[in-house]
């Protein structure tokens, strides 16, 4: 496998979804590249990740405990950039999961930490074991 070429990802209200998603990636150093009525794309060296609102959309509220994509999960960083971005994501729309084991909810050699943004979809934010 060479990677992932692209993400969509289909959410009942832009506006909503961009304010906390469009922070998030531009923390990690996304770049916003496409803009349109119904969407927004964000590039990350040669793949990208485009919020969407369709008129196909089967339902309003995302579920990701049910059967499709649980989360996505990010490169942070740096253990120190990881932490500074869990710390700044409340105030853009994220919660933490998984707080009480931060940062090793995934285990004692995984560096990483849980969000949830407030239309149910959850990221990991995963440390650099080598930085």
């Amino acid at each position: 496998m060479k990677g992932i070429h692209h993400v969509e990802i289909w959410v009942p209200d832009l506006g909503e979804a961009a304010d906390s998603w469009g922070w998030l990636f531009t923390s990690l150093g996304f770049e916003l590249t496409a803009e349109w009525a119904r969407g927004r794309t964000w590039d990350a060296g040669g793949s990208y990740v485009t919020l969407t609102t369709s008129p196909n959309l089967s339902a309003a509220e995302h579920d990701r405990r049910r059967a499709g994509v649980n989360h996505l999960a990010f490169w942070g960083g740096r253990r120190a950039e990881v932490d500074a971005l869990m710390a700044a994501a409340a105030a853009h729309g994220w919660k933490p999961l998984y707080a009480d084991r931060y940062p090793h909810a995934g285990g004692p050699d995984h560096y990483a930490g849980w969000l949830e943004n407030d239309q149910g979809f959850k990221v990991e934010i995963v440390a650099d074991s080598r930085a």
